[in-house]
């Protein structure tokens, strides 16, 4: 595993922390920032991007366990006008926002793609669930962006969904994200070392911490530390993503109810899983091009026949992820600090890791 995050030329990280369980026995490692040639500890904090999407979902089944929203009522019911209706004519249910079936746009559909120079500029706004929902429905000097594909009828991951479902999390609670998500997960798991994004500014990530970089067009590479991002966005550590998805398995943060959702994917009428909408991005083998995503999490089948359930999460500067096992006998935790813009596909220090992990 040590020579799994070794970092090679090719794999464009500039540092690397992670961290392993299986059958009872535990490892963590780390490499040196590249850049600078520093130490990076092993409690190093980090960017977690869409990791935070389970939490949004677990926030939703806790309301729905608790009475307070139905998973199979629609966006329109709940909050109504926010799609319009002149282009969304079918109903989109909380559940679909959740597993990705929703056929919603995505972010900021149809907008021009910002430079290199500009999207590390852009790493200093802060915007909140209804300044995206805005920017991305009724964006200035272009018309809307409709429905991708029918609600339901496949599946595409979506993070727009997910600003959907947070701005749903605010109104039914009338709390900030912030607030939910810390007093229903980061306190009850004594996830001490994560923190939601400060409202309305950029923060950099608390000390010590994996450094994340990204190449401006002059040369060399930008520090890029210091974020604002969205409600949702957290910064975390390996021990503590660690403990929310042990916490989120072992059934402190769900009842089986609403915990049988995390394990299963969208199906249509036939019973079979529903495809999945550019047929790549999902699964291997005879299952390649089928729905892999559940409400929240995301599954990986292992070569010996076993499946992890988990998340990745991506941030300018960083890339991270965290899976486990039902069981929860292996689980895995990982995060690079970038040194070039991310390619498609998992990181190759993360197929090493997890190869070296659980490829036996």
């Amino acid at each position: 595993m040590r020579e799994a995050i070794a970092l090679r030329p090719d794999d464009g990280a500039a540092g690397v922390v992670a961290e392993v369980h299986k059958d009872r026995h535990s490892w963590r490692g780390t490499s040196g920032d590249l850049v600078t040639g520093k130490r990076i500890s092993p409690d190093a904090h980090f960017r977690i991007g869409s990791i935070s999407k389970p939490m949004e979902a677990v926030i939703l089944l806790q309301l729905s366990a608790e009475g307070r929203v139905d998973l199979d009522r629609s966006v329109q019911h709940y909050l109504p006008g926010l799609l319009p209706e002149d282009r969304f004519t079918e109903p989109v249910s909380v559940r679909q926002l959740l597993n990705h079936t929703s056929g919603l746009p995505q972010d900021f559909e149809g907008a021009p793609a910002p430079s290199r120079d500009e999207e590390i500029e852009r790493r200093f706004d802060y915007l909140t669930f209804d300044e995206v929902i805005r920017q991305t429905l009724h964006p200035e000097g272009r018309s809307g962006p409709g429905p991708r594909f029918r609600p339901g009828t496949r599946q595409e991951y979506n993070s727009f969904g997910y600003r959907v479902a947070g701005k749903l999390i605010e109104e039914i609670t009338g709390h900030p994200y912030q607030y939910e998500v810390t007093t229903r997960i980061l306190k009850p798991l004594k996830m001490r070392e994560t923190k939601a994004a400060a409202p309305g500014r950029s923060t950099p990530v608390p000390r010590p911490y994996l450094p994340g970089y990204l190449p401006g067009s002059t040369g060399g590479v930008v520090d890029v530390n210091v974020q604002g991002g969205l409600p949702a966005s957290m910064t975390s550590t390996t021990g503590d993503l660690d403990r929310f998805i042990t916490g989120l398995f072992d059934g402190r943060l769900l009842r089986p109810g609403q915990a049988a959702e995390l394990f299963a994917v969208p199906k249509g009428a036939d019973g079979a899983p529903l495809p999945y909408a550019d047929g790549s991005l999902c699964n291997t083998g005879p299952a390649r091009g089928t729905a892999c995503f559940s409400v929240g999490l995301m599954s990986v089948p292992l070569p010996d026949g076993s499946v992890l359930w988990g998340k990745t999460g991506s941030d300018p500067g960083y890339r991270s992820g965290v899976f486990a096992s039902r069981d929860l006998n292996r689980r895995a935790v990982y995060a690079l600090g970038t040194a070039a813009f991310p390619r498609d596909g998992a990181p190759a220090v993360a197929q090493r890791l997890a190869v070296a992990a659980f490829g036996n």
